[in-house]
């Protein structure tokens, strides 16, 4: 099931179809290598209040449950990577990343920095049901070497805005704006056809508004993009989580 929602009250009479989208991300000519003039930003969907399981110590937007498990609250930025740095090296024995309330980037950079590191450090990414995943933290999901994904789990995906306003519809399909997301795809291990399917559904909305697909759509994205063997969809054992106000688990 996916659904398209406006989450906050902007009309964009630049709002483009799903295969318009496709026909200008799917070109071949690309550069070698991408060099980004401007800071790509803005891509966070409304935070909401966000409830997060009693914590041992906190990172930044990370929150920790136990020695092997942490629990992403919150919008990452550009301290965010110092902060995942340093739970790493205070963690070490850290496997599992649950996403629980994930709004997504202030800084795009950062964000896809983070998610090299979560690749690297070998990490399980896990939407609990009621997670939500959104615009900039996908990112962040599809860096675990595995993913997990429980019923009842939502994510949101729309364009990216850099800091002068333009959106990926608004460069040429060979510009290194759009090298630079695809580069992470593949790196995250999707197929280059696969990379580009999913780079293109998620720029089918403006950044003003929000696609949204549930667990089994994200399943199914994961399935045809990068394979079932790289996901645990169906975990033996889902661990269970109480939920508590994070202003209550960290001073």
């Amino acid at each position: 099931m996916t659904e398209t929602e406006e989450w906050i009250e902007e009309s964009d009479p630049r709002f483009y179809e799903d295969d318009a989208a496709a026909e200008f991300l799917y070109a071949e000519d690309f550069v070698d290598e991408p060099r980004l003039e401007y800071a790509i930003a803005d891509r966070a969907i409304s935070s909401f209040r966000a409830r997060a399981p009693s914590a041992i110590a906190a990172f930044g937007p990370f929150r920790v449950v136990d020695p092997s498990r942490a629990v992403l609250v919150g919008t990452t930025n550009a301290a965010t990577p110092g902060q995942f740095a340093a739970l790493l090296n205070a963690y070490p024995g850290l496997r599992t990343l649950d996403l629980v309330e994930a709004p997504g980037t202030e800084n795009d950079r950062a964000n896809l920095e983070v998610g090299r590191m979560i690749r690297e450090a070998g990490l399980t990414t896990r939407v609990p049901a009621g997670g939500s995943v959104r615009s900039g933290a996908v990112e962040l999901f599809l860096a675990g070497v595995r993913r997990e994904v429980e019923d009842g789990a939502r994510f949101a995906v729309h364009s990216w805005r850099d800091n002068r306003g333009r959106e990926a519809r608004d460069f040429a399909a060979g510009a290194p704006e759009h090298r630079y997301y695809l580069d992470y795809y593949r790196e995250m291990g999707m197929s280059d056809e696969g990379a580009r399917s999913f780079y293109a559904m998620t720029n089918s909305v403006p950044n003003a508004r929000a696609r949204w697909l549930d667990a089994q759509n994200m399943r199914g994205w994961l399935a045809r993009t990068i394979g079932a063997a790289a996901n645990d969809n169906v975990p033996e054992v889902a661990p269970r989580i109480a939920y508590l106000d994070v202003t209550a688990a960290i001073p």
